[in-house]
């Protein structure tokens, strides 16, 4: 059941209904971290000239080897370190079009059955805080364990597997009913949950798809809530 979910969410994100949504997330996302980017890397190489000027030795040459080499090592740790923010920040972005995506899917796959509600924004806003915060402890700790092989991949595709799996499919199920009762079907159906955390958590992994993640993990789980709660019309893919 979460292949096929997969599979459809997948195909949805590539489609014209999805294109100005998608369209609009990867732009403010890219622009957020390009903006990290060039802020983190002026702020480091003005603080490695301070240095040098400030700590001179009797080699001309000092302060400009010093400011080059400080540049691309910390370039190189910047870059790193974006790779994990990429979750987090593309997170934030796509919690402002969370809603337009799940009424597309249902719009689109599920137009017999009764449109879902929107999730008050102050409720919307407090689980992007939530679940942002959460992905970057989990994805913090297996930054820390990079120099453990095998380790760090385990506890990056299970946590963010976990955390992804179960933030999304309360947000699609809140659509369509309280957080209670979301809860409770999330819990009788963990095993499946989790799996379409998986595929999120897959698709995170990939350079460049990782941007569309949140759209996709949406769309994936409005798929799941739908089977799982017996939706009325589930045409094919086109």
């Amino acid at each position: 059941m979460p292949i096929v979910a997969a599979l459809r969410a997948f195909s949805d994100v590539f489609t014209p209904p999805f294109r100005s949504v998608l369209i609009r997330s990867l732009a403010i996302s890219v622009l957020v971290l390009a903006a990290v980017w060039a802020a983190g890397t002026r702020a480091v190489a003005a603080l490695a000239a301070w240095f040098a000027t400030t700590h001179p030795l009797d080699y001309p040459w000092y302060v400009d080897a010093f400011t080059t080499v400080s540049g691309f090592v910390s370039g190189l740790l910047i870059f790193i370190g974006l790779a994990y923010l990429v979750a987090p920040v593309s997170a934030i972005v796509a919690g402002f079009f969370l809603d337009d995506v799940a009424a597309t899917v249902e719009h689109t796959h599920y137009p017999a059955d009764p449109p879902g509600l929107p999730v008050p924004l102050r409720e919307s806003i407090g689980a992007t805080v939530k679940f942002t915060a959460l992905v970057i402890v989990v994805n913090l700790i297996a930054f820390l364990l990079l120099l453990v092989p095998g380790i760090n991949l385990i506890a990056f595709f299970v946590g963010n597997g976990y955390l992804l799996g179960r933030e999304y499919f309360q947000l699609a199920a809140g659509r369509l009913m309280p957080p209670s009762a979301a809860e409770q079907l999330r819990a009788r159906h963990a095993g499946s949950v989790f799996m379409g955390g998986l595929a999120m958590a897959g698709l995170l992994a990939v350079p460049l798809l990782n941007l569309i993640t949140p759209l996709f993990g949406i769309a994936l789980m409005v798929h799941l809530v739908k089977r799982l709660t017996g939706a009325r019309t589930l045409p094919a893919p086109h």
